[in-house]
């Protein structure tokens, strides 16, 4: 099952799509300029053969809901958001506040 719902951040609203897969999810909250994403998300592809494409985008580890995803710190981010104030370490939902 595909769910699809807005999400609010202090106003902002965001995208979170939930992807129920046998034994785990895929969880992403993006907006038109960048996402967050549970572990499925390999930024190394992204930093290495996408590169020229600059996508914005931070992975967190061991969340299982949109929820989780959005307090969870993020535990790797592509080297363009950078370049929009996101660290290792900050938390999902102040990453989407920089893109907002």
């Amino acid at each position: 099952m595909i769910t699809i719902n807005p999400v609010e951040i202090e106003g902002n609203i965001f995208t979170a799509i939930r992807v129920e897969l046998p034994k785990t999810n895929l969880l992403i909250v993006s907006n038109e300029i960048g996402y967050i994403m549970c572990a499925a998300l390999d930024v190394d592809i992204l930093n290495e053969k996408l590169k020229e494409r600059k996508v914005i985008a931070g992975r967190a580890v061991g969340v299982r809901t949109i929820d989780q995803l959005l307090d969870a710190p993020l535990e790797r981010i592509t080297d363009a958001s950078r370049e929009h104030g996101w660290e290792v370490g900050m938390l999902g939902k102040e990453a989407l506040l920089k893109i907002a």
